[in-house]
Parts: structure tokens; C-alpha cells; sequence
């Protein structure tokens, strides 16, 4: 009987067949400003490798320790980091697709351009409701949204922390995004809307260590207060109970007393979120930024990351 993985990031992978672990991304789509203002002082942190931003952009004021579950993904991290080139990854493949639609609905590269180079956010505001959120973009991008649809590139569990009407959600997380941020400023903006790469920051490789294993399993093998930051991504998307209590476990053993935790999720927020940056976040696309305490993070359920049984 095959054994139910506690995180899906396990088989690298984005959907369910079987196979070889693939590069999932090519970029990372997080405004890694949030972490570096959070981690302000801090010495040492642990981060979720992904594809290398986010520990590169730290490892100028800190020591990094940027560790993946996925070979695929951390060899392209190591490459990064030695100079190598920003590839495509599966993310940006969906992505691509995603773009190439939306042409279909009025969405022309000149028009796309010319929204990204305003400067002003309350006429951004008003391009976006007037020029690009119509109603044909709306019934487009809620279609390619839908869990339907969604399911043929995406595990069950990676779906399972999706919003219903997940598009319709989606979308005023954008006019959220769209309404505080200057888009002339916002390289992230560029990269989502035409895929376009942002600014590329060089790391301080001397500062940046690289670990192939599962994060829980790596933290539970660190001495105590290792770590005085933790860039945690959303890792806890689709991850078992099992999974989140020993992460947390893992987590506060590792931590220094003033620890600080930077955590993702593209969940709604709970209602008793005490205090959520997702609108601070220039990437525009999360529902859930949250920064606490490391010796607050709870073995307990937590309820900014609680699995759902996904609606069709």
C-alpha cells in the first residue's frame, strides 16, 4: 500500500504522475522585502530554497542556510548562485499558458505595458477596473482558475488551501496589489503580467549554504538557537497535521530566543489572524503573509494553514 507523503513537495512534482522530480520554479514570486525588513539585525536564518531569490537577496546581511526537498530544485539554486541563467521552470510553464489566454481576451502586450509603466496608484486602480478587469477578462480567468481545470496541473493537496471561486479571489488580491503599489516600481508585477524577469540581485555566495533535505528533518538535526530567522514560503500548503506539528517542533528547537518567522500561504486568511502583510507583499498573489514569534509557533493546529476538503 503506497504511503500518503506528509508534505507534497515531497515528490517534485506539481501534478500527480509519476515520474523523474522536475524543476517546479524559475523564479520566485515572493517580495522577499518582507523577510529582510522582518529579519532586520538577525545573523543567521534558514530559508526554503526554491529558486534562489529570496536566500540571495537575504545573504547580503545575513548568513543563509537555503535548504530543498527537491534535487531538481536545488541544483538549479546551486547554478544560480554560481551566476547560471533564470530558467523556466513548471510554475512558469502554467504561467505561460495562463498569458497566452488572456490574450484571447483583449489582454495586448501594448495595453499590458502601458499599465505597468503608471507610476500613480489610484490611476492604476482606475486602469485596472476600467481597461483589464472586464467582463470577459473576469469569465476567462475564472474559468482557468477553477478547480476543474486547476486539477490538471496541480496534486489534489496543493489545491486543497485554494479559496472557493479561487479566481474570483485571485483577482482582488490584484486590485488590492494594484491600488498601493506603484507598478513602474514593482518588478514583480512585471514578471507575473508578461513574464518578464526582475531586477536580478547577485548573491554574497560565501554567505549562502545550500542543504538537500526536508526542512523539519534538517532543523531537528541543528543545535538549539541555530537560527535567528526562518523564510518558511508556504511550505505548509497541502502538508499533513503530522507535517505542520513537527515542523513547528522543529522550529522552535532550533530558534534563538528572538527568533522571527516569515510565512506564506495562498489561503484566505483566518479570522483570527492577528496581524497579516499579504497586501504589503509587492508579488501580489498570497492571501496569507504572516510574521510571529518563533516560540509562538505552535504544535497545535494552526489555523492560518488548515487543510480543507476542496470544493468542485
Amino acid at each position: 500500500m503506497a504511503v500518503r507523503s506528509e508534505t507534497p513537495w515531497q515528490a517534485g512534482r506539481l501534478d500527480e504522475a509519476r515520474g523523474p522530480r522536475r524543476l517546479l520554479f524559475g523564479r520566485m514570486y515572493e517580495d522577499a522585502e518582507i523577510e529582510r525588513a522582518a529579519f532586520q539585525g538577525k545573523l543567521r536564518v534558514f530559508c526554503i530554497a526554491s529558486a534562489g531569490d529570496t536566500a540571495f537577496r537575504l545573504s547580503h546581511e545575513h548568513d543563509v542556510v537555503a535548504c530543498d526537498i527537491n534535487p531538481a530544485q536545488l541544483a538549479y539554486a546551486e547554478q544560480r548562485l554560481r551566476g547560471g541563467a533564470v530558467e523556466t521552470g513548471d510554475a512558469e510553464r502554467v504561467m505561460n499558458f495562463a498569458r497566452a489566454f488572456m490574450a484571447l481576451v483583449g489582454w495586448r502586450r501594448g495595453i499590458v505595458r502601458e499599465f505597468l509603466a503608471l507610476s500613480e496608484v489610484d490611476g492604476q486602480a482606475k486602469f485596472w477596473r476600467e481597461r483589464l478587469d472586464t467582463r470577459r477578462f473576469r469569465a476567462g480567468f475564472d474559468l482557468l482558475m477553477s478547480r476543474a481545470v486547476l486539477r490538471t496541473v496541480y496534486t489534489p493537496r496543493l489545491l486543497s488551501v485554494l479559496p472557493v471561486r479561487f479566481g474570483a479571489v485571485l483577482r482582488k488580491r490584484l486590485d488590492r496589489g494594484f491600488s498601493r503599489h506603484p507598478n513602474s516600481e514593482n518588478p514583480y508585477a512585471r514578471a507575473l503580467l508578461l513574464g518578464e524577469p526582475g531586477d536580478e540581485v547577485r548573491p554574497c555566495a560565501k554567505r549562502v549554504r545550500m542543504v538537500l533535505e526536508d526542512a523539519a528533518s534538517f532543523l531537528e538535526s541543528c543545535p538549539p538557537r541555530s537560527f535567528d530567522g526562518f523564510a518558511l514560503s508556504n511550505i505548509l500548503d497541502g502538508a499533513s497535521e503530522a507535517y505542520r506539528a513537527r515542523l513547528f517542533r522543529a522550529v522552535r528547537g532550533a530558534a534563538s530566543d528572538e527568533a522571527v518567522i516569515v510565512l506564506r500561504s495562498f489561503a484566505e486568511p483566518p479570522p483570527r489572524l492577528a496581524r497579516n502583510l499579504a497586501e504589503c507583499d509587492r508579488s501580489l498573489l498570497w492571501g496569507v503573509v504572516e510574521i510571529r514569534h518563533a516560540q509562538e509557533f505552535q504544535a497545535s493546529p494552526f489555523d492560518t494553514l488548515k487543510n480543507k476538503t476542496p470544493r468542485t
